[in-house]
């Protein structure tokens, strides 16, 4: 039986260019730092300042929630992201081409990040930020930018 096991990594690489591309399309210039160095991944220019942003990818659900961290490695254990690290993560749920973006700050008391993007009765904490790009100044207000997906 040939089985093919997900990547991650590459899962990873196609939310960043997905990132890239929605990036650009509300209106951010965008810019990414040369090597895996660095704690993000994408610096964006709003028009008035750089932002430094994190983007995480997540595909699958684990007790009806999709899950990522706000963590990176370092040595054999793992840190959390903070305001030195980067300005915003940007967590990507694949299956449903959703976004969320979160200031570092939100991260930081609970790094085990949980999106119920299927929930009605009751909304989750992370869910105010779903496809909240005017939180790093979009340039564009367009309709790229105000797209509201509704709760499913």
């Amino acid at each position: 039986m040939n089985r093919k096991l997900k990547n991650t990594k590459r899962c990873g690489e196609r939310s960043e260019a997905a990132f890239l591309h929605k990036a650009s399309e509300l209106g951010f210039g965008v810019a990414k730092p040369w090597g895996d160095s660095e704690r993000y991944d994408f610096i964006l220019d709003n028009g008035r300042r750089l932002l430094r942003v994190q983007v995480k990818a997540t595909d699958c659900l684990r007790a009806r929630a999709y899950e990522t961290r706000a963590t990176y490695t370092v040595g054999k254990g793992r840190a959390v992201y903070g305001p030195k690290d980067i300005d915003f993560l940007v967590a990507h749920v694949i299956p449903l081409d959703l976004w969320y973006v979160l200031p570092v700050r939100v991260c930081m008391p609970a790094p085990m990040l949980r999106f119920y993007p299927h929930r009605k009765a009751k909304l989750m904490r992370l869910e105010k930020y779903r496809e909240a790009w005017h939180l790093m100044g979009a340039k564009f207000r367009g309709a790229a930018c105000k797209k509201q997906v509704p709760h499913r």
